[in-house]
């Protein structure tokens, strides 16, 4: 288990601010954030290459915040690799062990595991400067797992490759969590990335913690605004409640010239957001005009990425949905064709003040 317990550092204008974070013992931890909210900044703290202002790091119940890095169990993947381009693969992967002075032997032995164990052996001899992107972030990887470290730490692993191997890298770091049981913290900003590996993920911005959770609760239930938009929702719309809902655990509220059943009792002003993949769209005219929250909008714009369909409408208030390609292709419509945006009150959140 790793904790840190109101962690503080300060470099120039720009500062960490109490961070208390709990992370499970074998857990694929992933830390989101913008560059520049401090994601590098903290994990070099968590590993003892920069000493904290105040606050402390405790690994397995262990008070390591005054020890060097060697002595903390860490095993660290800078984002960008940091190898060494005047040693072969296998003298990279070798270099901790050598400074721990193991014995020869067991150098070899445990290169060879580790390597195999992600599929380089066959580099061993190679060096640095001929290998691809993703057989340098592997045997950076190696040179920290060879170390046998109880946490590991990376850093932007995957930002540097190309799509098709960064989900191959992805699979590969899930896997080996997994098989070794290591806790793992991962630095991205890539949503995609975060949901192929993690267990629990935090949103640091400007050095403070913005909330820790699951991903779907991160997607659904966001403690603020700058979370929502983060988590690509751009639905966020402030509303004035106006009485009680349809029943007692509901609010009916005002938003520009509309009124919507919400979920929850509510007063005064209130921000409220909905996912754009639970915007639900039909053709106006039909069955979705007597549903809850029905409102009439227009096609403004889309555009396919694979995936989904980005689907723009404008209407008393400006939507964006997330529809299959199969269910946009339904609708038959064009520029400007009048539809009806469905928005259940089960899936609207309200943003806490």
């Amino acid at each position: 288990m790793i904790r840190t317990d109101r962690l503080s550092f300060s470099i120039g204008d720009f500062k960490l601010r109490q961070l208390t974070i709990e992370m499970e013992k074998g857990q694929h931890f992933v830390l989101l954030g913008p560059p520049g909210s401090g994601k590098t900044i903290f994990l070099e703290c968590l590993c003892g290459l920069k000493r904290i202002g105040s606050g402390r790091i405790f690994i397995n119940g262990r008070d390591v915040t005054l020890l060097e890095p060697r002595m903390r169990g860490i095993g660290y993947v800078p984002q960008d690799y940091a190898l060494f381009p005047h040693r072969t693969v296998r003298g990279n992967i070798a270099f901790g062990l050598r400074a721990c002075n193991i014995p020869r032997s067991q150098i070899s032995k445990r290169v060879d595991l580790t390597a195999e164990m992600l599929g380089i052996k066959h580099l061993l001899a190679r060096p640095i400067a001929g290998l691809s992107g993703g057989e340098k972030q592997r045997t950076a990887l190696a040179r920290a797992l060879v170390m046998e470290p109880k946490v590991l730490l990376l850093d932007e692993p995957v930002s540097a490759l190309d799509e098709g191997t960064r989900q191959e890298v992805c699979a590969l770091l899930h896997r080996i969590q997994r098989q070794l049981g290591l806790t793992t913290i991962h630095v991205s900003h890539n949503l995609e990335e975060a949901f192929s590996v993690a267990d629990r993920a935090a949103i640091l911005h400007q050095g403070i913690l913005q909330q820790v959770s699951t991903l779907d609760e991160l997607l659904r239930k966001p403690k603020n605004e700058f979370v929502a938009h983060f988590m690509r929702c751009g639905n966020i719309f402030r509303a004035e409640v106006i009485g009680a809902g349809a029943d007692l655990s509901s609010s009916r509220v005002k938003t520009g010239d509309i009124q919507l059943n919400i979920p929850g009792k509510h007063q005064g002003s209130i921000k409220w957001m909905i996912r754009p993949e639970d915007v639900l769209v039909y053709p106006h005219g039909g069955q979705g005009d007597k549903m809850e929250n029905a409102l009439r909008v227009n096609l403004a714009r889309w555009r396919d990425y694979g995936g989904y369909v980005k689907v723009e409408l404008d209407g008393p208030i400006n939507l964006v949905a997330h529809l299959t390609g199969a269910g946009f292709a339904e609708l038959k419509a064009g520029p400007g064709c009048d539809l009806t945006a469905v928005l259940h009150a089960r899936n609207i959140h309200v943003l806490p003040e």
